[in-house]
């Protein structure tokens, strides 16, 4: 035997403490250590380690260091020597049990409950190896061995077995090699993070790397303190990611949570809570396995399962999603509850998804579940014959003890040694009996089915490339038998970084990331149970972690969901909130739990749940449901869609049309003496200037432009003034008239056109200047208003200067205003010469409409305003219209015998 440690030396290390479980420590202490000169000293002789159990001492029973641990009542142990080896702890028995023999009364762990799945991976890798070792240029002629350890799910026993292969010995002892010189280059290992953790805290010590093929536990992602750990899994982390965006996809924001009542589920749970809640999923309960609850419910001794259903049975989410790592045992406790499961959807976690045997517990529970499954690539060297593993039967591997104990275990046969077999029968209270020869490995439920994912045999490929290179980029640097005695510890994991797969069914080329972990797809998958054996797999979703959010979850297939019409199910604490709707919280709930509002006027939610609603642009406003932003109403008056504008275009042109009959009329009777006695010159500019006013309201109608804006006001504006000055001039011309009418007066020299032509353009001059003006400082433009009306774009003319506009009304109301006075003094000279009393009628109402369309003007907005506008012209036009040529026109065509000189100058005797 050699030794590698502490020959005749004295070694006194400072006190290093790590506390693992409730079961374990791991401890460098200060301490003695010598051996009688039986070995060399290494150059890690100053590593020393103890691992005693926490209710133990340490014992020297002799000057060499020893382990005190719990022995087991069988190793299961497989070894194969080679030029490098390959160490293994793997879990195929799932948990263990104290064991005592009568005879001796020592405390040893007993290995139970094998799962064939977890034996196929076993049998997988020395397949695997086997087929390494045939391909002689794969490791430039060097064979690759192992040494692998069932750890039956146990971290002690984790620790032990790695322990025993560093040692070689049954009796590990630390920091000793009793197999001369062995090149071990890493571990495969282990299942579970429990164990995995374990044994990565003393392979990290020693610099060996190590490749898990299940631990999930987000710890080990540390890179300072695991560099040499990597997992062909992704961490928890990575699975309750995908997990949360599943739910996240569906719609399920309010869901339960069950999971175990230790340490390692509290952990779970935290991470899993965090996830959950950055993408708005609230849990509505949590439930940890246990016997009972609370206290106080152990005091009333109140069974632990009613407990558990009240709490579901009163919680109104439908999706449940089970937790971390759970136990088998875990599981058959979740039976009395099978009814409750009828109608919730149940989402086990990656490692139950990535384990059926566990569902077999309770199959009631998992029929109709959900989970979440990382694909890994397939091995090369996984056995697809099936003849290749019916060849695995005890009578051909008889030393084989886990072969041994399927047998014994699922097909109820006698081992050949009695007291195992008493053993046996007593733990799993079954009968065993001389079986036949003809069982088959195959014939055992879960050991070969159409799911089973190799990940062991895969986590060996990556090993054996890791190593393949690291033999490559040595093979220019070292000797034949350098090669051989070549050290991998401190080196390897450099090797496993760069080891890389061309995944061409996600056209990408996958290798470990910085903190160790193998990213790849997951599959998303559906479980029924018609039958205990019957049992359906379906995968209906795949699960891209580098894809973009679009393409991130992708559904192949639709599934048969546990509602009515076999639709989705729903798990939210309210109702979705509904487009057009914003969330408002409810005081002291969960922020799932909230009621919904209308948005605001102006605002929009496109998207259900919408946390706040969103404005529309100036331009848009939304539609009735609020749900999207649509182009506002443009309000103006239209030519062809309002009846108002219809309707004044065609008043304006019907009297356009009376004042130009009026007009061919007076031409007709150009010489008439009613035509003549008042100034026809100014009666037929009167005219125009009506006429004119009639068609200016086609100025108002319509999308007013910047051009129209400055011809409306500016149009009518002096067009009236020419009116309003015509008649001005005329009730001048009939004071004037008979101011002259006196013998010897002065007034005479005014009489003729120059006085009512002067007086009209003097007047209509001013007007002008002052709308030049106007136009030259601040004119009119078009204006778009998006507030006064919701939801209307008001296109409308601005005056620019509300001086100008004011000062044209204005002045426009002066005219009115003398020309009315005038006319009022002069109403009482005779009726032959005179035109006073229908000039003061007309000029009243002239006034009276402008001065009501003042306020009518400011308190209307939009096209009322428009329509004050143009309301205001037609009746003013229309007024002086009718009370100023309507009298004329009566005698012209009804009473013509008036229309005489002798009748008139008869009036006026």
């Amino acid at each position: 035997m050699a030794f590698v440690g502490a020959g005749e030396a004295f070694v006194d290390v400072r006190e290093v403490g790590v506390e693992y479980s409730d079961h374990l420590t791991l401890s460098f202490g200060s301490f003695l250590c010598s051996s009688k000169g039986q070995g060399r000293l290494s150059e890690d002789s100053l590593k020393i380690l103890f691992l005693v159990p926490c209710t133990s001492t340490v014992q020297t029973i002799n000057p060499a260091c020893e382990l005190k641990i719990i022995p087991t009542y069988e190793d299961y142990e497989y070894i194969q020597e080679g030029d490098i080896m390959i160490g293994g702890a793997l879990t195929v028995n799932s948990y263990t049990v104290p064991f005592r023999y009568p005879h001796d009364g020592y405390l040893r762990m007993l290995c139970v409950d094998i799962f064939p799945e977890y034996y196929r991976q076993l049998v997988d890798l020395l397949i695997a190896i086997k087929q390494i070792n045939q391909s002689p240029n794969f490791l430039l002629n060097l064979t690759l061995g192992y040494h692998i350890y069932d750890s039956c799910g146990d971290p002690r026993k984790a620790v032990r077995s790695v322990l025993q292969i560093l040692s070689g010995t049954r009796e590990p002892v630390p920091n000793y090699s009793c197999v001369g010189k062995r090149n071990i280059a890493g571990f495969i290992g282990d299942l579970s993070s429990e164990n995995t953790v374990a044994i990565a805290q003393i392979l990290n010590l020693y610099g060996y790397s190590q490749v898990s093929y299940g631990a999930t536990d987000t710890v080990l992602s540390n890179r300072v303190s695991f560099p040499y750990f990597f997992r062909i899994t992704q961490s928890d982390r990575g699975h309750y990611f995908v997990l949360s965006k599943l739910l996240k996809y569906f719609g399920w924001t309010w869901v339960g949570i069950i999971r175990l009542d230790d340490y390692g589920g509290e952990k779970e749970h935290q991470l899993l809570k965090s996830i959950l809640s950055n993408d708005g999923i609230c849990i509505d309960f949590t439930i940890k396995i246990t016997s009972y609850i609370l206290r106080n419910e152990l005091e009333a001794n109140i069974p632990y399962y009613m407990v558990y259903k009240r709490i579901i049975e009163e919680s109104t989410a439908s999706v449940i999603v089970l937790c971390g790592t759970v136990p088998s045992g875990v599981v058959e406790e979740l039976i009395p509850l099978s009814d409750l499961f009828i109608k919730k959807t149940l989402i086990v976690s990656y490692n139950l998804a990535s384990s059926l045997h566990f569902m077999d517990y309770a199959i009631e529970i998992f029929n109709g579940s959900l989970g979440i499954t990382q694909m890994l690539l397939s091995s090369p060297y996984s056995p697809e014959n099936t003849q290749v593993l019916k060849e695995f039967h005890p009578s051909k591997y008889p030393k084989d003890k886990l072969l041994e104990d399927i047998w014994m275990q699922y097909h109820s046969c006698l081992s050949k040694d009695p007291a195992k077999n008493k053993v046996y029968e007593q733990l799993y209270s079954a009968t065993l009996y001389n079986c036949s020869g003809r069982e088959l490995i195959t014939n055992v439920r879960h050991f070969d089915n159409k799911f089973y994912s190799p990940r062991v045999p895969f986590a060996v490929d990556i090993m054996a490339r890791a190593l393949h290179n690291m033999q490559i980029s040595l093979a220019n640097r070292t000797t034949g038998k350098a090669k051989k005695e070549q050290n991998y510890r401190n080196q390897m994991h450099h090797y496993l970084k760069k080891v890389q797969y061309d995944f061409f069914d996600m056209n990408r080329t996958l290798s470990f990331e910085e903190d160790g972990e193998l990213i790849t797809q997951y599959k998303i998958q559906y479980v029924t149970f018609r039958s205990y054996k019957q049992m359906s797999l379906h995968i209906f979703g795949v699960c891209t972690p580098w894809a973009p959010p679009d393409k991130y979850l992708q559904f192949i297939t639709k599934i048969g969901w546990k509602t009515k019409n076999n639709e989705v199910p729903a798990s939210q604490c309210t109702d979705n909130c509904l487009p057009g709707f914003r969330k408002v919280p409810k005081p002291g709930a969960h922020s799932c739990c909230y009621n919904c509002v209308p948005c605001s006027n102006g605002e929009i939610a496109n998207t259900s749940d919408s946390e706040n609603c969103v404005h529309c642009p100036d331009m848009e406003w939304p539609n009735e449901n609020r749900t999207q932003c649509i182009a506002k109403v443009e309000e103006f008056l239209s030519y062809t869609n309002d009846i108002i504008s219809i309707t004044f275009s065609a008043i304006s042109i019907l009297f356009f049309l009376i004042t130009m009959l009026i007009l061919i009329l007076f031409i007709t009777y150009w010489d008439s003496p009613i035509v003549r006695a008042n100034n026809r010159s100014l009666s037929f500019l009167l005219l125009v200037s009506i006429k004119l006013s009639f068609l200016s309201v086609f100025l108002f109608l319509g999308r007013p432009v910047d051009i129209t804006c400055m011809l409306r006001i500016i149009t009518f504006g002096i067009t009236f003034s020419i009116a309003v000055s015509s008649l001005l001039a005329k009730t001048i011309m009939v004071c004037v008239a008979f101011k002259a009418t006196k013998p010897g007066s002065s007034w005479r020299k005014w009489l003729g056109v120059k006085l009512s032509n002067s007086v009209v353009l003097f007047c209509s001059s001013i007007q002008i200047i002052i709308c030049m003006t106007w136009l030259a400082i601040s004119p009119p433009f078009q204006e778009l208003d998006i507030h006064t009306s919701p939801g209307t774009i008001i296109i409308q003319c601005n005056e620019g200067s509300a001086i100008g506009f004011y000062s044209v009304i204005g002045y426009m109301g002066l005219l009115a205003a003398v020309s009315f006075v005038l006319a009022f003094l002069a109403r009482s000279l005779p009726d032959s010469f005179n035109e006073a009393k229908y000039i003061t009628f007309s000029m009243l109402l002239f006034c009276s409409v402008w001065i009501t369309m003042i306020p009518a003007y400011l308190s209307t907005k939009g096209k009322n305003t428009v329509c004050v506008e143009i309301f205001a012209i037609l009746t003013s036009s229309a007024g002086l219209l009718a009370c100023i040529f309507v009298p004329k026109c009566y005698v012209i065509l009804i009473r013509p015998d008036l229309n005489t000189k002798t009748q008139l100058l008869g009036n006026k005797m």
